[in-house]
């Protein structure tokens, strides 16, 4: 039996692009059903029109609008573009390209959301999209803290690009005995103004009791005065970031808009903790659970003044340094 021919567009493939990342879990999926998948950034007329599925991952780019001009059965995910927080960032220019965004959403067949919220955030943008669907991107990942990714064991895809490297990871202080020892902080990714950085690092100042982390002074993390070391990492990746992993104790993820958090579904997958607003909302434990008590989500962090997430951070700190048995 012959396949569809899928096209997945996209404005840039690196690994580090989280649409990217979606987008070839997508195409993996399609793939192992027999489909003929391309991964692509700017693509031709003719390939748009002979290929039975055009899916779109991300917006506001002239090759994506040209993929929704000329494709057919067109599904695109937006990956969280229309929340009305990241609406603001850049607001004016979004404003301009309103328009031609907004004519090419009600173009396409489907316009698909990772979680009810960017569903509602995508029919107040624009009411007149023909279809809204949500897809559980969740699906792709083990997140009983067993260490092994469900991807992994697809094996042999071209699209797949791995989060993780080590499926023998357990969690980092099972069976310890000491509860003294301090905590490993960790946030992971880029700094860019929508991930609220800056106010987790102004909660762990006013914190106390906390330590930064580099990589001239990796020993502090040892020091019995300190109850939480705080780690950054950007650019960390292979074998490199499973070092930064089993270094980890808790991940936390101070956002104000995300489109799915793949950081957090890996770390889940490593057995470890989770902290994450509700600028995540598709990680809200209304929905699925907290994964057996792993992780902590601050409501009211999203919407609230600089003042409130600073504060709102600070309590979760201070809970996870009240708690120091671990998992």
């Amino acid at each position: 039996m012959i396949g569809m021919r899928i096209i997945h567009c996209c404005d840039g493939w690196g690994s580090g692009n989280g649409a990217a990342v979606i987008a070839r879990l997508i195409a993996g999926e399609q793939e192992s059903v027999k489909n003929e998948v391309f991964l692509r950034r700017w693509v031709s007329i003719r390939e748009l029109r002979t290929s039975n599925q055009v899916w779109i991952h991300c917006g506001w780019k002239p090759c994506l609008w040209w993929a929704a001009l000329w494709g057919r059965n067109v599904h695109w995910m937006p990956e969280a573009c229309y929340d009305p927080v990241r609406l603001k960032f850049h607001g004016w220019k979004k404003k301009l390209a309103g328009i031609v965004e907004r004519f090419f959403l009600r173009r396409v067949s489907v316009v698909v959301a990772t979680c009810p919220a960017e569903a509602d955030w995508i029919r107040a943008y624009e009411p007149r999209v023909k279809r809204v669907e949500v897809t559980d991107i969740k699906r792709f990942f083990r997140l009983d803290g067993s260490g092994e990714s469900k991807n992994r064991q697809q094996g042999g895809s071209k699209f797949f690009v791995p989060l993780t490297t080590n499926s023998e990871l357990k969690f980092r202080t099972q069976n310890c005995e000491l509860i003294d020892t301090v905590i490993h902080l960790l946030y992971l990714g880029r700094r860019h103004p929508l991930k609220g950085l800056e106010y987790l690092e102004e909660a762990l100042k006013k914190c106390g009791n906390v330590k930064f982390w580099n990589c001239e002074s990796e020993g502090m993390s040892n020091d019995s005065e300190c109850g939480i070391v705080f780690r950054v990492e950007s650019h960390a990746f292979g074998e490199e970031k499973e070092r930064v992993w089993d270094w980890c104790d808790v991940l936390v993820l101070p956002t104000l808009s995300e489109n799915f958090g793949l950081v957090v579904a890996e770390a889940l997958e490593h057995g470890k903790r989770v902290v994450v607003t509700d600028g995540a909302p598709v990680w809200d434990p209304d929905n699925d659970g907290d994964y057996g008590g792993r992780l902590m989500y601050l409501r009211g962090y999203r919407d609230g003044s600089p003042e409130e997430r600073v504060d709102i951070l600070m309590k979760a700190l201070q809970c996870l340094l009240d708690n120091h048995e671990r998992i």
